[in-house]
């Protein structure tokens, strides 16, 4: 894959991420990079944020600001436990764990909502997932640290994914949908998390929850689940891959060699590739409005980041082959 193109466009944090993750250089040839990408003004606002995890309240997961996409975002670039303010994070995240051995946030879900209308230390099945993904990335022990919260959530696996699940602090609190429906987020996250872990990676509750997920697209105009409409807004280019569309569905399920034939990946992979303009480049056509002063936080205008993200698939693809 030639990326020289998007080297060049690229701000200094995204050629670090490029040159190491699409050019698979060690990191010992980037120290220069990485240091220009960690002295950008945006990188140091957010790793300033992450440092103290859990001062912002968890009150919406699809919050390009939570504190755990910050810090997902920034390991995903390559930074890592080296970095003072990633490896306070993961102290403050590792602080806070129920007897399953699942990551807590601090969260307040409103009476009328069903839950108890106080802050208070707890998860959702929408964001324990991503906790534990970012102690595995980040490094921590698997058996130690991650491993008992992991085989906790994936008890929670249907046959048709994963529920809407809270833990008891957040009393009968549960998401806008029939008790019987998949959440699609808290799919898919499951499965992004999964897709790390060696002795899951090719197990039944995967199989279940990709089926879950290519299914979804598949019946998109009929199934609903949880209010989630794969329709127009799904389809619609966007970044970063922190809630429920194309780019961030197609990105998990890339993951997995098995589904390189099934026709309903193959259809996703096919829309975005219609999105990419003749100089190999991806616009975005959604934003999150706090995002404007990052390349994907403007619309109509080519994105180095949607457009490396989308390699990232591509080069998994290619992989495959």
């Amino acid at each position: 894959m030639d990326f020289q193109k998007l080297l060049n466009i690229s701000d200094d944090w995204l050629k670090y991420a490029i040159r190491l993750n699409l050019g698979h250089e060690s990191k010992d040839n980037l120290v220069e990079i990485r240091k220009a990408a960690l002295a950008d003004s945006r990188i140091k606002r957010y790793l300033s944020d992450i440092a103290n995890f859990h001062e912002i309240l968890v009150t919406n997961h699809k919050n390009p600001g939570l504190p755990i996409q910050k810090l997902l975002f920034l390991i995903d670039l390559g930074f890592d436990m080296e970095v003072p303010e990633i490896e306070a994070a993961i102290d403050e995240i590792l602080k806070h764990k129920d007897e399953h051995g699942i990551y807590q946030s601090m969260t307040n879900v409103p009476k009328h909502f069903g839950g108890t209308g106080e802050d208070v230390f707890s998860w959702c099945l929408c964001d324990a997932p991503l906790l534990l993904l970012a102690l595995l990335k980040a490094g921590m022990d698997y058996h130690e640290n991650i491993k008992p919260g992991v085989d906790h959530l994936v008890s929670l696996c249907r046959n048709n994914g994963f529920p809407c699940a809270v833990s008891p602090e957040l009393g009968k609190f549960r998401g806008p949908g029939k008790k019987d429906d998949c959440c699609p987020y808290a799919t898919l996250i499951m499965t992004d998390l999964l897709s790390h872990i060696p002795e899951y990676r090719d197990s039944k509750t995967v199989a279940s929850s990709v089926d879950a997920l290519l299914s979804l697209w598949e019946n998109s105009l009929d199934q609903h689940p949880y209010m989630f409409y794969m329709g127009t807004d799904f389809r619609k280019m966007k970044a970063p891959s922190c809630w429920y569309d194309i780019v961030s569905v197609a990105g998990v399920l890339s993951k997995f060699e098995f589904v390189r034939d099934d026709q309903r990946f193959l259809e996703m992979i096919k829309h975005i590739k219609g999105r990419q303009d003749k100089d190999g480049l991806f616009t975005p056509e959604s934003v999150y409005q706090k995002l404007k002063d990052w390349d994907f936080g403007q619309k109509k205008v080519p994105s180095p980041y949607l457009t490396y993200l989308c390699y990232l698939i591509f080069e998994r693809l290619e992989q495959w082959t």
